[in-house]
């Protein structure tokens, strides 16, 4: 029976010497396992940090463009409203060339039997300053030689003979 507690003994310790050399390399194989993982985690870590930096980077441009379109809408905004203001104005004026020409139309309405005497007046007074034209005697002219002495003539002197004509 000693025996058998020697086997046993032995047989225990060759199977936990077998238990110890599996859990060595299986705990080898998790430390190059977890080897890798930590490499693949600072590698992550790299990454994140660069991605980090450039949505850093993105969001500063998408601030800057934000405010930048803000600014031209307000801009934009200025020249709607101008333009608003200008088609007011232009309605204002339509509505005023309306009620002039309303008030045009209705004093000539009014007053059209005075403009058609004032312009039979007109034709009546030309009438009567062409007739007038027509009884007055005509320039005289003075004849070639006179003309030609006249030339030749200072000019006191042609006044004079002018005026005796």
């Amino acid at each position: 029976m000693i025996i058998i507690l020697y086997l046993s003994v032995a047989l225990i310790a060759i199977a936990f010497l077998f238990l110890v050399i599996s859990l060595s390399r299986t705990l080898k194989s998790v430390s190059v396992t977890l080897d890798h993982v930590a490499g693949t985690v600072k590698d992550l870590e790299s990454q994140m940090q660069g991605i980090t930096n450039e949505t850093t980077k993105i969001l500063q441009s998408t601030n800057d463009l934000v405010a930048d379109i803000q600014h031209k809408s307000e801009k934009l905004n200025t020249v709607v409203d101008a333009v608003e203001d200008i088609g007011v104005s232009a309605t204002q004026l339509s509505q005023t060339l309306r009620r002039v020409t309303t008030t045009v139309s209705s004093t000539v309405g009014k007053k059209q039997e005075k403009i058609v005497q004032a312009l039979q007046w007109g034709a009546a007074i030309k009438n009567i300053r062409d007739k007038w034209a027509e009884r007055k005697p005509k320039h005289t002219t003075i004849p070639e030689t006179s003309q030609r002495s006249i030339q030749e003539e200072p000019v006191q002197q042609q006044r004079t003979r002018l005026r005796q004509h």
